[in-house]
């Protein structure tokens, strides 16, 4: 449109003074609260909330033991269906949490750094009864063909003594720790799995036994138990039985490993009780005299 054929002047539709903006949608009512507030209630505090609390402060604070386990992608697995830290796990229900901090492609360069951030003094040292330290599949990565991962075997002995000295720092003691070799590489399954990723074999048999028998070592000269994976494993003679790739846990892996660490767990977790009464022994009538 042409400025002549603009009905209104510049400077007059300038002047026009603007539209109101459109009402608003009407405000649609809000919910009734989840909790009905009492009258009674200091500062409105929901009255079931407050019964809660009062019943929890009439009794003592439910410290829930924990065994913590701690290592590389054979300790993360360890949850998966028949693992080993499941069955740990059933083994101890209504007596122990097992806590599964299992971190996969680690090596004790690394490990030990976030220790400290995973078991401090102040939030879970007292109440964990034991420790797992599971490291040196990674460890144990030959240096040329995986240097990322690899760790000198002198590292990997000070490494693991490191974090020892560190648990004991915070209260955890040396009868409560527990180191675990890794186990052995059936070389020819591992190296199937390396091919198919464009990779050649990046780790032998012969290496890793050397980082277990370091392993085994540092549990002597510290003062904690240890499980012989890699020694215990090849007592079988087709140990390959043990391994799902050559590496990692197989169901049957999986389940050596728990019965042997249970038989070294169950001396130290034999005593603790189970938590919380049996149902059948909870006065119905006054449950706050069984459960408080």
């Amino acid at each position: 449109m042409s400025a002549a054929a603009c009905p209104f002047p510049a400077a007059e539709e300038a002047a026009r003074p603007p539209l109101p903006p459109p009402p608003l949608p009407p405000v649609p009512p809000s919910p009734p609260p989840f909790f009905s507030f009492s009258s009674s209630s200091p500062g409105g505090r929901p009255a079931a909330a407050m019964a809660l609390a009062e019943a929890g402060a009439r009794g003592r604070l439910l410290l829930w033991p924990r065994v913590v386990l701690f290592g590389d992608s054979i300790t993360e697995f360890s949850f998966q269906e028949n693992g080993w830290g499941s069955s740990l796990a059933e083994r101890l229900v209504r007596k122990c949490d097992v806590v599964n901090r299992g971190v996969s492609g680690y090596n004790t360069r690394w490990a030990k750094l976030i220790l400290p951030r995973l078991i401090t003094r102040s939030t879970s040292a007292e109440s964990t009864v034991a420790v797992t330290i599971f490291f040196g599949a990674n460890d144990s990565a030959l240096k040329d063909l995986n240097p990322k991962q690899h760790v000198p075997l002198e590292e990997y002995s000070a490494n693991l003594k490191s974090m020892i000295q560190y648990l004991k720092s915070v209260d955890i003691t040396e009868d409560r720790i527990i180191l675990i070799t890794p186990p052995p590489l059936q070389e020819s399954a591992w190296e199937k799995e390396c091919l198919a990723k464009g990779d050649k074999l990046n780790r032998r048999n012969a290496t890793t036994g050397e980082y277990a028998q370091a392993c085994v070592q540092v549990a002597r000269d510290c003062g904690t138990d240890v499980l012989d994976l890699w020694t215990l494993m090849q007592k079988d003679e087709d140990f390959s039985s043990y391994l799902s790739d050559g590496l990692h846990l197989s169901t049957k892996g999986n389940s050596f490993l728990a019965a042997q660490l249970w038989s070294r767990l169950e001396k130290k977790l034999s005593a603790l009780p189970s938590l919380l009464p049996y149902w059948r022994d909870v006065d119905h009538t006054n449950p706050e005299a069984s459960l408080l």
